[in-house]
């Protein structure tokens, strides 16, 4: 009988676990800020009319150098105020876009927001200990990072999407800034 009921412990704490991991990993998943939201916090309220950048010729050449492919949009939409500006930009992690915001201001990422999660792994990426490591980042000459980002175990795909998508934030809003 005492054998019996540790097999029903052991196997009802396995079920348990089990739940757990699958509640958490199918909660992971949505809207954690809606775009036009995070459009109305950047600027207080008052959001400039949107620009739209179009990825032609050596431009779009360098955004598929950055991301490794070609970006799936043609024309990518924009706010300015001076010399800042946000974008939404997305990415595939495995298999799923993410969508994310980023704030750029003196060729520095101000702020970096994951907005829509879709994956099944990786959610992690939309907590603070991680989007806060990208505060103050900016491209070196090679179009990479002037630091690094940490890695999260089980999430590197999604991480990697986030920084290919915080380089192209950052080559995008010195491209519309030194063409004014």
């Amino acid at each position: 009988m005492t054998h019996l009921r540790r097999y029903a412990s052991k196997t009802a704490l396995l079920l348990t676990a089990l739940l757990m991991a699958l509640s958490s990993s199918l909660s992971a998943k949505g809207v954690y800020l809606e775009p036009a939201t995070f459009i109305n916090n950047v600027f207080a309220g008052q959001p400039p009319v949107p620009d739209k950048l179009t990825l032609s010729g050596q431009l779009a050449q360098d955004v598929r150098n950055i991301l490794e492919h070609r970006y799936k949009k043609i024309r990518v939409t924009y706010w300015q105020d001076a010399q800042r500006t946000a974008w939404i930009l997305e990415e595939i992690g495995k298999e799923r876009p993410i969508t994310a915001g980023f704030v750029v201001e003196n060729n520095k990422i101000e702020d970096f927001k994951v907005l829509i999660f879709r994956e099944s792994r990786g959610w992690e990426i939309r907590n603070e200990f991680f989007t806060r490591q990208f505060s103050g980042a900016f491209l070196k000459t090679n179009s990479r990072l002037n630091q690094s980002i940490d890695n999260i175990t089980g999430a590197t795909m999604s991480v990697n999407a986030m920084k290919k998508l915080s380089r192209m934030a950052l080559f995008l809003h010195n491209h519309v800034i030194t063409q004014q």
